[in-house]
């Protein structure tokens, strides 16, 4: 079945050297950083493109990009952000963790976020409407939208009466997200198991854990370090049988068995063409922060099938993507 297009995976994603810039010095550079492994999203680096070849920037015609990857290790991020700022490249695109890195190194330095976090609480802006400083993005609060993707996982494993919770220790998506599950997991009557992790082995332990305290379904937490390894949880989650849900939908694409959040790819156009506003001479502070509103509901019928789950017919209506 197919459900609005099935999404070719994208591969193969340029990767360039710090020093790029002198090869290319009448260019402006852009430095796209996620504190997350490299592998695994070169569709948010497509759409930073789309984003900027729709506001006239073309990469190797008049702008530069730098893709960057601190391999969730914080001291290396720390290194990269220096060096940034040392040469220094003309805007930092970065995820939520990278752009608190980035603004507490440069108070000047144009930085423009994607978060799935609420960026005021931790000081990357002064307010929504008005960040102030020199830091703006968007932001698609990945945590609001985690009672939806409950309610709709309860619904294909209405069985399942414990619901393992894996999230990124000390990570402020995830205590966003784990804030708003609590009062929606009482509405569906489902009891929740929350297992944090910092590393792969934490996350094969949190499985066996889950196995253990007898969970039926395991729902994958957000952000950049969850997403980052979450080939690795759709493998784990099929060695153990467990039913998984997502909050992109490339990990259905992968073999999960649901996904529904925020669209990623749209998050990083809109703010490509935040970044081709700012290297046109606006400034951060000026650029309210955008909300992303464009959400995607996927399934996997193949994943369910292995399972033993029969998909409910208005979920299915309602998927914007069913993978058979």
């Amino acid at each position: 079945m197919r459900r609005r297009a099935f999404i070719t995976v994208l591969s193969g994603a340029a990767i360039w050297p710090l020093d790029a810039q002198a090869q290319q010095a009448a260019m402006p550079v852009v430095a796209f950083l996620r504190s997350s492994t490299r592998g695994g999203f070169a569709n948010l680096e497509t759409a930073l493109r789309d984003g900027l070849k729709q506001s006239g920037f073309i990469e190797g015609q008049n702008v530069t990009i730098e893709f960057l990857y601190s391999e969730n290790d914080g001291g290396r991020l720390q290194q990269i952000v220096a060096e940034l700022v040392r040469r220094p490249v003309a805007v930092i695109i970065c995820n939520h963790l990278a752009a608190i890195a980035a603004k507490s190194a440069s108070a000047t330095m144009p930085i423009t976020f994607v978060t799935g976090a609420d960026p005021v609480p931790d000081g990357l802006v002064s307010s929504l409407n008005r960040p102030g400083g020199n830091v703006t993005g968007v932001s698609f609060l990945t945590g609001v939208v985690g009672p939806k993707r409950l309610e709709l996982f309860h619904q294909l494993v209405p069985k399942a009466t414990t619901i393992a919770v894996l999230g990124h220790r000390n990570s402020p998506v995830t205590k966003a997200e784990r804030d708003e599950l609590q009062p929606a997991a009482l509405t569906v009557g489902v009891q929740l198991l929350f297992l944090d992790v910092e590393n792969e082995p934490e996350i094969e332990a949190a499985f066996a854990t889950a196995v253990q305290s007898g969970a039926g379904a395991m729902f994958a937490g957000s952000g950049g370090f969850i997403n980052s390894h979450r080939d690795r949880i759709v493998g784990l989650a099929a060695r153990h049988g467990l039913p998984a849900t997502f909050i992109v939908r490339e990990a259905v694409l992968a073999g999960g068995l649901m996904s529904y959040g925020p669209s990623q790819s749209e998050a990083y156009r809109q703010a490509g063409i935040y970044v081709a506003r700012i290297l046109r001479g606006e400034k951060p502070a000026e650029l309210p922060v955008l909300q992303s509103t464009k959400h995607e509901f996927s399934l996997n019928l193949k994943t369910a099938k292995v399972l033993g789950l029969d998909i409910p017919p208005n979920l299915l209506a309602l998927a914007d993507e069913v993978v058979e």
